[in-house]
C-alpha cells in the first residue's frame, strides 16, 4: 500500500468519528408508554377503575373466567366419555361463555382506552415540550417513534426519561 493511502485511510478513520458524533444520536420512544405510564396518567386510569360500572364489569369478567374455566376443566375431564350429543352440547356453552366474557372484557379496555385516548390528546403539548428539552439537552440527531423501529436495543429508548419528564411537570 502506498503512503498516500495509508494516509487517507488514517485521515479518513481519525475524522469519521467527529462527523458521527456532530450528526447527534440515534434515540426511539414510545410516546403512549410514556404517556401512559405517568403518575396522572395512572391516576385518571385508577379512578376509571374505581367507579362503580367499571367494577360492575370488572366482577362480571371475575366471574365469568371462573365459570369458562371450570367448564373448560369440566370437558376436559369428561370428555372422553361423552356422546356427539353432550359434547355438542358442552362446546355450545363454552363458546356462548367465551362470548359473553370478550363483551365484558370489551367493555372494560373500552373504558381505560377512552381514558388512555383523551390523555394522549391532552398530555400532547406537555410531550412536545419534553421532547424539545430531551432532543436539546441530549443532543440527539435522530428520534423514531418505538413502533416504526423494528429493532432497537434498550439504550436507545428515551421513553423512561420523558415519563419522568412528564411527571415533574406535572408535579409543579
Amino acid at each position: 500500500m502506498t503512503r498516500l493511502a495509508k494516509l487517507t485511510l488514517a485521515l479518513a478513520a481519525l475524522t469519521l468519528p467527529a462527523l458521527a458524533a456532530a450528526q447527534g444520536k440515534i434515540a426511539v420512544v414510545n410516546l403512549q408508554q410514556a404517556i401512559l405510564q405517568s403518575d396522572r396518567a395512572q391516576q385518571e386510569l385508577e379512578q376509571v377503575r374505581n367507579q362503580e360500572d367499571y367494577k360492575a364489569d370488572k366482577k362480571e369478567f371475575d366471574q365469568l373466567k371462573k365459570e369458562l374455566d371450570e367448564l373448560v376443566q369440566d370437558f376436559q375431564k369428561d370428555a372422553a366419555v361423552m356422546s356427539q350429543e353432550q359434547q355438542l352440547a358442552a362446546r355450545k356453552k363454552l363458546a356462548s361463555k367465551q362470548s359473553d366474557l370478550e363483551h365484558v372484557a370489551g367493555k372494560l379496555q373500552a373504558a381505560e382506552q377512552q381514558t388512555g385516548q383523551a390523555l394522549l390528546q391532552e398530555m400532547s403539548p406537555m410531550v412536545q415540550e419534553v421532547l424539545r428539552d430531551l432532543i436539546q439537552t441530549e443532543g440527539i440527531g435522530l428520534l423514531l417513534q418505538r413502533e416504526s423501529v423494528i429493532h432497537a436495543d434498550p439504550g436507545y429508548s428515551i421513553t423512561a426519561k420523558v415519563t419522568d419528564k412528564l411527571n415533574q411537570l406535572n408535579a409543579q
